[in-house]
């Protein structure tokens, strides 16, 4: 690849003298601008070359070019479609990876390249190729999550039995199971495939045959030219579709609510992991060791996903900040290409670490059972108790346990009917309503007789969860086959394109 160095300014400048460029370009500008669109080179190499294949087809069939032009045309870019990215020559001199195309058919079949020109400009190229780029990219990160929430599936059905303290504010709240637990995961995680669905029928738009801003006179077919290139839709406005960039913001918000669900997995793992804890020990293949502590067994993957979760906001924001510009500028797009895409890589890879981390994931049943085990997680249930068979109201029924779960924890006496009525006599100056007598206070403190209690739809209970999760599996299967389908349609029409293609240019 060229630098600078290789093209010193000259007075006519380096695109010649011809009036548009008196000088340049500076190094500078090449190290700060040009070489940060050449960087996309690999990411719209392959879908420049389609582009170029669309347009000249259209070109062809519009009658605008001859069948001699379109034959060359044609046949010269399969060629160079032949050669791998890290083959072609790109020169940053020459800024996008347009120009560098652009320069290098003009060298292979001189001025019959200026054809491709014809009624659009270079942007118009790089936005197809991005927006195929990226529709790839959305399908990947769909396949990530439906995984993921499979996995997380996979697991609540598995532990649905699996009683454990579950907590708020990291405190002890109420008896559960570590599967419902799992499964509220499972649920935000499907949540994101809707999100990705709509980013992806953002991205599914084609700016094909949008000239400049306003249009073409050239009047292409971009009906034609969207199904060429396998879109699903034309761009309703010519600029919209050429320069808005509110889709990137939701591609890259979509893609960053991904990870932070994942990433509030990691941070609740790395707490549940830790010797304070001690309820689930994650795979020792996705942990590392303390190159001086003999002991450390660090949770290597939970910090990948967290330190992810962060760049990713930042990413997001990045994205946010670059819509605040002028409409129909470059700074909207200068650093999108590279931050859209990369935040989407970022965030499958993220999602798929945090599959195998659900997925090997070790359970402590035992350490899990005694934190449900501990009486105060039992408090709300007592309380209701209270109100129900003893008729009190839940404020004095609420005063009554509270007091006695601090009472208990203080002396280390167990809850009883007794302990609750010395709470009663003084807080309220009497004793419990007679009716609290029949109290089964050994059932209310049983976490699995709590658990099982639960019968309310979308509750802890183990058949609740597992009739849960045998409704979110459709949902999830039903949002996988669409990307499966729309990925499918879309490659199809590029193999068709590229056979067309071959086909003109054998003539």
């Amino acid at each position: 690849m060229s630098t600078s160095a290789d093209h010193p300014a000259t007075p006519e400048g380096y695109l010649g003298a011809d009036g548009r460029i008196s000088a340049g370009p500076a190094p500078e500008l090449v190290a700060a601008g040009y070489a940060l669109e050449l960087g996309d080179a690999p990411l719209l190499h392959d879908g420049l070359l389609v582009a170029d294949l669309a347009h000249v087809i259209a070109l062809h069939e519009s009658g605008l070019v001859s069948d001699d032009v379109a034959r060359e045309l044609l046949g010269e870019l399969l060629t160079m479609g032949a050669v791998a990215v890290d083959d072609f020559p790109y020169d940053v001199i020459l800024g996008d990876a347009y120009n560098s195309r652009e320069k290098e058919l003009t060298r292979r079949i001189g001025d019959t390249a200026g054809w491709v020109h014809l009624g659009r400009t270079r942007r118009e190229a790089g936005r197809i190729a991005f927006r195929l780029a990226v529709r790839d990219l959305l399908v990947d990160l769909a396949d990530a999550v439906a995984d993921f929430s499979d996995s997380l599936g996979d697991r609540a059905v598995e532990l649905a039995d699996t009683v454990w303290a579950d907590t708020t504010y990291l405190q002890l709240a109420q008896p559960s199971t570590f599967g419902h637990y799992l499964a509220s995961f499972a649920e935000e995680s499907a949540r994101h495939l809707p999100r990705i669905r709509a980013a992806h029928e953002w991205i599914d738009i084609s700016p094909a045959g949008s000239g400049g801003v306003a249009g073409t006179r050239m009047h292409l077919d971009r009906a034609r030219l969207a199904e060429l290139l396998g879109f699903a839709a034309v761009g309703r406005n010519t600029r919209d579709t050429m320069w808005t960039i509110d889709g990137l913001i939701e591609i890259t918000a979509a893609a960053a609510q991904t990870v932070i669900t994942a990433d509030r997995l990691a941070e609740d793992l790395q707490i549940f992991a830790s010797a304070g804890f001690g309820l689930v020990t994650v795979d020792a293949s996705l942990c590392r060791a303390s190159v001086l502590m003999p002991q450390k067994r660090n949770p290597y993957a939970l910090s990948v996903i967290r330190a992810g979760a962060s760049t990713m906001i930042g990413r997001l924001a990045g994205i946010a900040a670059t819509a605040r510009t002028p409409s129909a500028s470059t700074d909207n797009w200068l650093h999108s290409y590279g931050e859209v895409a990369a935040s989407l890589t970022l965030a499958t890879r993220l999602v798929r670490l945090a599959t195998v981390v659900v997925r090997t994931l070790q359970i402590n049943a035992e350490a899990m059972s005694r934190s449900a085990h501990d009486q105060q997680t039992a408090s709300t249930d007592i309380a209701d108790e209270l109100v129900l068979v003893a008729g009190l109201d839940y404020r004095t029924a609420y005063r009554i346990v509270g007091h006695t779960v601090a009472q208990s924890l203080r002396t280390a006496q167990p809850i009883s009917i007794n302990t609750l009525e010395a709470s009663c006599v003084e807080l309220t100056g009497g004793p419990l309503p007679e009716a609290a007598r029949t109290l089964d206070l050994a059932a209310i403190l049983d976490p699995v007789t709590l658990v099982s209690s639960r019968t309310e739809p979308g509750g802890c209970g183990p058949d609740l969860v597992r009739d849960e999760i045998a409704t979110l599996r459709p949902i999830v299967a039903a949002q996988r086959t669409w990307f499966v389908e729309r990925a499918a349609k879309g490659n199809g029409a590029l193999t068709q394109l590229r056979e067309r293609a071959a086909s003109l240019a054998a003539k």
